[in-house]
């Protein structure tokens, strides 16, 4: 490990109230106490840990700034090193001319994620834990918030600390059994083994299972708008927007191209598409239109199915009803303020017919709107919340993983224990079973960093902001 000391801007780089410029190495205080001018003669070097200093910032002769220092000594600071942070006045020049000075004295530039990275490499913390650190930072709703700080309270680590130790001793416990088979027996152990894995695989697969919501709550969910042209989609993302975003008129068909925006209400985050209404036409370019809608509809977590209520039902509509069945959707009859002639049990009837599965809970949920008035937009709300989260999210026991990294790390235990289950079956030696147990093993740690290669911790820590 680079053992520089190393210095960045903490904060973001504009005009605010407050800037925060930090330092982690060595010779952190070193350098603070060139730069740092009290009341007092003491330097910060004598100062107890976890102390705040009020004074200037110096260069020198010429005072840059007033501004308080933050001591923390190693090894109880968030990188493990002595760190200082200088709370300064938030102006763009003054933070910069306190790094260039700090640099000047001897600090190093410190590179995207290289506190974090030096916590990481000090014991600080996990990589799962690391992870965890930049999905705070761009956490967009308050599922993703609760789900990364469980995962930074160490959540991911000790279920994953948890496999490994039960996988390990079995390992050692085989090895050992081999290197002296007079006094440890390995009769039917494989048969005892095999009820382990099998616990062990269900662990894992729940694991495997919920990166699916934990993608979705991390990333948000990928919604997409569609219905004929002039049912009011554009109308229903200008309300769920709060502003006008998408043009509105009585013309069918405005809507020719994609248009993208994120929604965050509370809890939830939509990354949300207005599409082009879907229909048949000889416009070319509302012909591309339509097909990107359906494309865009394809690969969506939720389609929103707008229909005009006040108009009858056409064999448009049968076609995206017929697509969204057996899909993650559901139906706003729109335009309530007018006269209906499109009902629930219309739609619902219509849906039904040929569904592959007619499970009442996995029923298309219908509901009534006005966008223009602006009602049913709160139930429509709770709905989505119900569809995906079904109000039992919990992040205290509860384990959600949010990243690809570590769902492929857990599919190659998973598969590995696979191979050990099938070993048993075809009464192989027992050193195979211990081969693809340590695969487990050495599979799993790559969640936590324990097994992870340098080049990869590169990667993964150069994609945090510098100053974290």
């Amino acid at each position: 490990m680079d053992h520089h000391t190393i210095a960045a801007i903490s904060t973001a780089v504009t005009e605010s109230g407050i800037g925060i410029v930090r330092m982690s190495g060595t010779e952190a205080v070193n350098i603070a106490d060139k730069v740092y001018r009290g009341k007092k003669k003491k330097k910060l070097s004598e100062q107890k840990s976890h102390t705040i200093h009020y004074g200037y910032f110096v260069d020198g002769e010429e005072t840059i700034d007033e501004v308080l220092f933050m001591i923390m000594k190693s090894p109880h600071s968030y990188t493990g090193e002595d760190t200082v942070e200088i709370n300064c006045h938030g102006g763009i020049y003054v933070v910069k001319r306190i790094l260039e000075t700090l640099l000047k004295y001897g600090a190093r530039a410190a590179e995207p994620g290289e506190f974090t990275k030096r916590a990481f490499l000090n014991g600080r913390m996990d990589l799962s834990q690391a992870e965890a650190v930049i999905d705070i930072i761009q956490s967009k709703n308050e599922y993703a918030l609760k789900s990364s700080v469980s995962q930074l309270k160490g959540n991911v680590k000790k279920k994953i600390n948890e496999l490994r130790k039960e996988i390990i001793y079995h390992t050692a416990y085989i090895e050992t059994a081999l290197d002296d088979p007079e006094h440890i027996e390995l009769d039917h152990y494989g048969e005892r083994l095999r009820d382990t894995v099998k616990k062990l695989k269900s662990d894992m697969q729940d694991l495997i299972e919920s990166y699916d919501n934990g993608k979705i709550i991390k990333e948000g969910i990928r919604t997409v708008i569609v219905g004929k042209p002039n049912a009011g989609k554009s109308s229903l993302l200008n309300v769920l927007l709060g502003e006008e975003r998408a043009i509105v008129t009585d013309i069918a068909g405005t809507t020719r191209d994609i248009l993208q925006e994120t929604i965050h209400f509370q809890d939830i985050t939509l990354n949300i598409v207005d599409t082009a209404g879907i229909r048949n036409t000889d416009n070319e370019i509302e012909k591309i239109g339509v097909e990107r809608a359906r494309k865009y509809a394809g690969e969506a977590d939720l389609i929103i199915y707008v229909i005009d209520a006040s108009a009858p039902l056409d064999e448009n509509d049968n076609e995206i009803i017929e697509f969204i069945k057996n899909r993650k959707a559901l139906v706003l009859l729109n335009k309530t303020d007018l006269k209906a002639v499109v009902g629930k049990e219309m739609v619902r009837s219509l849906l039904c017919k040929g569904r592959l599965d007619d499970k009442e809970e996995n029923e298309i949920p219908i509901l009534e709107i006005s966008a223009k008035n602006e009602e049913g937009i709160q139930e429509l709300k709770e709905v989505i919340r119900k569809m995906f989260y079904l109000g039992k999210i919990s992040f205290n026991s509860e384990i959600y993983i949010t990243n690809v990294r570590q769902k492929s790390a857990l599919k190659n235990a998973y598969d590995s224990l696979t191979n050990v289950v099938e070993s048993i079956d075809s009464g192989m030696p027992e050193d195979f079973y211990s081969i693809d147990l340590m695969d487990a093993y050495e599979s799993l740690g790559n969640i936590t960093g324990e097994t992870i290669g340098e080049d990869l911790i590169d990667e993964i820590f150069s994609k945090f902001c510098v100053g974290k």
